[in-house]
């Protein structure tokens, strides 16, 4: 590893020297950069671009004399190297907000990929962290109260490089003179000290604590876990959501205020925080009867669409095996086979009419693997397979085996279920044997 590093330094080196006077490109100055003598507005000639140091090898001004000495300058301080036939626009398209920065008035604002506030968000930004306008863009004000916001979109720039679009209703925007020293603004120092919690409170998006239980057991209920199912609250448009299951509601509310030593009550609305550790909350929500209800709620880590990805993919998986190592034939109870496309065609049950398959069930229907087992049948059983007959909707549940020689289904009336998983067995359940008849 030394060897390649010495080798590219050595390659690098060589480079500087023998193309040290060909300009590459005419690059803006985004960033005022003191150390460098360079503000930004200003434009420079490149020499080098280097993805390895992740630096610009450019002169101080246009018109660098020969044997002049260069300097480095970070990759996202400048705008990408053009001829210089192109210079003029890029140079017109910064130049209006050339010396213009700003100040984040609100924790948390985000930083969005687009001009419109339902876009993706790409950063979120610090109460009095100063970042740099780049220069103006066309989007939908976002809306408090029915009513649009007054400010405009800003593509901007942050001191680590990150680019992207903010409203300037919670900015401050400033000036700096020809020496790049800031003219006006204000540093928004409170005269009460920010409250940590709730700032911690606000900075999170908060899922149902049923999450953790599924996520930690490796059980996911895919009817009940969903990325959408959270609470959070929106500074930036003074916006509270609560989503699960059986809630849906939005609010706009007027601020906080501190009830107790760690609860909150948030104005013009009907919820109360309670903060209990730094990853779990209780949300106090009381709905349109008057009736008040705790919804616990944490924070998770995981990428919870991955977590769904993924249990999708098991189970299709579990699916595709029962059809690769069929189609099983049974003496006594008839012919069953499954396909690529999650349907089964099952005949001769005519035994299982009705104790186990509803009366009026036709031939075919369609296969899913929906419920989980618990340790103790994992023992025992490969899975739980779900059949939907056509022309019932009644779903039939067998735990079933594989081994070389066929598969072994048991159906699970008078089985336990708790929530997504099956614990325990029914008392005499009724048990299939069918070859393999490949």
């Amino acid at each position: 590893m030394k060897r390649i590093l010495f080798f590219l330094f050595i390659l690098s080196s060589f480079f500087l020297i023998s193309c040290k006077d060909k300009v590459i490109g005419y690059s803006v100055v985004l960033w005022n950069n003191p150390e460098q003598e360079i503000k930004s507005g200003d434009v420079l000639p490149v020499y080098i671009k280097s993805n390895i140091s992740h630096v610009y090898i450019a002169g101080k001004n246009l018109n660098l004399k020969e044997n002049e000495q260069k300097i480095e300058i970070p990759l996202w301080q400048l705008t990408e190297p053009v001829k210089k036939s192109k210079l003029s626009s890029v140079k017109e398209k910064y130049q209006e907000n050339a010396r213009t920065y700003a100040n984040v008035k609100t924790d948390g604002l985000p930083c969005r990929a687009e001009p419109v506030n339902t876009a993706k968000q790409v950063y979120r930004l610090r109460k009095g962290e100063i970042i740099k306008i780049l220069y103006k863009g066309n989007g939908q004000s976002p809306m408090t109260g029915g009513k649009p916001l007054p400010g405009e979109w800003y593509k901007i720039l942050t001191d680590n490089g990150t680019t992207g679009w903010c409203f300037s209703y919670n900015l401050d925007l400033f000036e700096t003179d020809d020496n790049g020293n800031r003219i006006g603004g204000n540093d928004f120092v409170d005269e009460v000290q920010e409250d940590e919690i709730y700032k911690l409170i606000v900075s999170n998006v908060w899922y149902p604590e049923e999450f953790r239980s599924l996520i930690d057991s490796e059980d996911i209920d895919l009817s009940k876990i969903h990325p959408s199912y959270r609470f959070t609250i929106d500074e930036e448009n003074k916006k509270v959501s609560l989503n699960t299951q059986k809630i849906h509601e939005s609010w706009i509310y007027e601020g906080y205020s501190k009830i107790d030593d760690r609860e909150y009550e948030l104005k013009n609305i009907s919820i109360k925080i309670i903060y209990r550790k730094a990853d779990y909350i209780v949300v106090r929500y009381t709905d349109e009867t008057g009736k008040p209800q705790d919804l616990n709620f944490v924070t998770i880590k995981e990428d919870l669409n991955e977590i769904i990805s993924k249990e999708k993919q098991r189970r299709s998986e579990e699916l595709m095996n029962l059809w690769y190592k069929g189609p099983y034939s049974s003496q006594s109870y008839g012919k069953l086979s499954f396909t690529e496309d999650n349907l089964f065609k099952w005949t001769g049950f005519k035994l299982l009419v009705p104790s186990v398959i509803p009366a009026g069930s036709k031939n075919n229907g369609s296969a899913q693997i929906k419920y989980s087992l618990s340790k103790t049948l994992k023992k025992d059983y490969d899975g739980i397979v779900t059949f939907t007959f056509e022309g019932s909707s009644q779903e039939i549940n067998f735990l079933y085996k594989m081994d070389d020689g066929g598969l072994k289904l048991e159906d699970t009336i008078g089985a336990s279920f708790k929530g997504n998983q099956i614990t325990s067995r029914g008392v005499s359940p009724v048990i299939i044997f069918f070859k393999r008849t490949y």
